[in-house]
Order: C-alpha cells, then sequence, then structure tokens
C-alpha cells in the first residue's frame, strides 16, 4: 500500500480515524517533549505540540505530516497522563458527576505550509463509584490515557453525553483534520465523488 500521510504518531485510534476517511499512512514515531509551559493556555499547549510533531515528522519523510495532541481540561488545569493507579483515581474522582472540556489540535505540513485547527469538546460524566474507578484501572485502559479514561473504550459507559466532536475526543477532530489534508492535497474517499468517478 501507497501511503499518502505520515502520522506522527503511533496512536492506534488516529490511526484507525484516518482510515475510517480513506487516508493511507505510514507511521513515523517522533519524540516531542509534552511538558506544559508555565502559565500556558490548554488550548496554546495542544496547538503548540501538534504542530511540533508534525514538523518533527516532517523531518522524516517527503510526504505530507499530521501532527496530533489532545488534552483533558478540568476547570482550565490540563489532565495528563496518569503517573500511577492513585494519580489516575484521583483524576476519576475529579470527573465524576460533572463536566469538561477536551481540546485536541490537528497540524499538517504540506505545499500549503504548516497549517492547524483545534477543537473544544465538552463531555458531561455520570457519577462514579470507587468501586469502578478501582475495576476500570483494573483493566489497564487508562494508564496511558489522558486524564486517565479512553472514551472509545470501557470507560464509555462513563459518559453521560458530549457536545462537540466525537472523534476529536478519541484523538482526531475528523471534520476539520480533512479540510486541513485537502488542502495540501491528501486526497481522502471523498476524492472520488470530485473526479467524477462516483457520480
Amino acid at each position: 500500500m501507497t501511503a499518502d500521510l505520515c502520522l506522527a504518531s503511533v496512536s492506534p485510534r488516529r490511526r484507525e480515524l484516518l482510515a475510517s476517511i480513506g487516508v493511507r499512512v505510514e507511521v513515523c514515531p517522533v519524540d516531542v517533549d509534552e511538558t506544559p509551559r508555565p502559565g500556558e493556555a490548554a488550548v496554546d499547549y495542544v496547538t503548540r505540540l501538534a504542530r511540533a510533531k508534525a514538523l518533527a515528522g516532517a523531518r522524516r519523510s517527503p510526504l505530507p505530516t499530521l501532527g496530533a495532541d489532545t488534552a483533558v481540561v478540568r476547570d482550565g488545569a490540563i489532565l495528563g497522563k496518569p503517573r500511577d493507579r492513585e494519580h489516575a483515581a484521583a483524576m476519576l474522582r475529579s470527573l465524576s458527576g460533572r463536566d469538561h472540556q477536551v481540546l485536541t489540535a490537528a497540524a499538517v505540513t504540506g505545499p500549503a505550509g504548516l497549517l492547524d485547527a483545534w477543537v473544544s469538546t465538552r463531555v458531561v460524566m455520570r457519577e462514579i463509584g470507587e468501586d469502578e474507578i478501582d475495576a476500570y484501572w483494573a483493566t489497564g485502559e487508562p494508564a496511558d490515557k489522558a486524564g486517565g479514561y479512553a472514551i472509545q473504550g470501557l470507560a464509555a459507559v462513563f459518559v453521560e453525553r458530549i457536545e462537540g466532536s466525537h472523534s476529536a475526543v478519541v484523538g482526531l477532530p475528523l471534520f476539520e483534520t480533512a479540510a486541513l489534508l485537502r488542502r495540501q492535497g491528501v486526497p481522502l474517499w471523498s476524492g472520488a465523488f470530485q473526479d467524477g468517478a462516483m457520480s
């Protein structure tokens, strides 16, 4: 399979999301320091990291390159990946029975330069019991997830509703990303309509 895009991420979720819109990718892992800067706003943080990942990946591939970053934000504070069980439990307790924000940014290098977009989604969680938190940690799923949960996985049962982009919470805002990719000349499945092949 010939790739049309370099994905500067090892995330299987982002790879699957891109495949769902017909984008063929090669995976180009990058190493970017994800430490927030002092006083950095969450939207600036995710945008900076998405751009840094895209630029780092572009140094490894001649293809247009996509970088993305997602942050779970509660009361303006960025909740990263849990350090351990207690940290994950504390984050889930802080999200239980209330809403929070998920910010996701995408950046794409290519002929049009470095383009980026970001999306904010409101996530409302039901009350989560201590026994559920313990059982969820035991599954191993929250260990490497921002905010200590994965909406596309077992934690879906904790989510009462969302307002915004579901795919952005999973890891990539598909509507906005597709627009960036089209501007960089990356073919999507919808390109078949544009050239008349499916008209």
